[in-house]
C-alpha cells in the first residue's frame, strides 16, 4: 500500500522558516512528478511547486525566491524549504506523487501538515 507522510509543518514567526519532507513508501520502484500543494481555509488546494525526476522545477508564483523544492529519488523523498515565509503563506501542505506502475501512472496525496505563520 503506498503510503506519503509529510512532515516539518509547525508554528513560525513572519519571516522564519521551515523545511517540509515528504516520504514515499509501499513498494514503490519509480515516482514521476512530485509536488507540494497547500489549502488554506474557505480557499481551492493549489500548487506550491513541482520537481519531476529529472530535476526541472516549477513554483507558484507567490513563492518564487522564498521557497525552494528538491527531491532525493533514492529515498523517494521530496522537500520543500521555505524561507521569509508571510502570514498568507499559513495552509495545509500537502504533498503529491505520480508513481509509475508498468500498467500505469496513479497520483497518490499525503495527509497534510499544517504551516502556521504569525504576524
Amino acid at each position: 500500500q503506498v503510503q506519503l507522510v509529510e512532515s516539518g509543518g509547525g508554528l513560525v514567526q513572519a519571516g522564519g522558516s521551515l523545511r517540509l519532507s515528504c516520504v514515499a513508501s509501499g513498494g514503490i520502484f519509480n515516482i514521476n512528478t512530485m509536488g507540494w500543494y497547500r489549502q488554506a481555509p474557505g480557499k481551492q488546494r493549489e500548487l506550491v511547486a513541482v520537481i519531476n525526476s529529472g530535476g526541472n522545477t516549477n513554483y507558484a508564483d507567490a513563492v518564487k525566491g522564498r521557497f525552494t523544492i528538491s527531491r532525493d529519488n533514492a529515498k523517494n523523498t521530496v522537500y520543500l524549504q521555505m524561507n521569509s515565509l508571510k502570514p498568507e503563506d499559513t495552509a495545509v501542505y500537502y504533498c503529491k506523487g505520480a508513481v509509475v506502475w508498468s500498467w500505469s501512472t496513479r497520483d497518490y496525496w499525503g495527509q497534510g501538515t499544517q504551516v502556521t505563520v504569525s504576524s
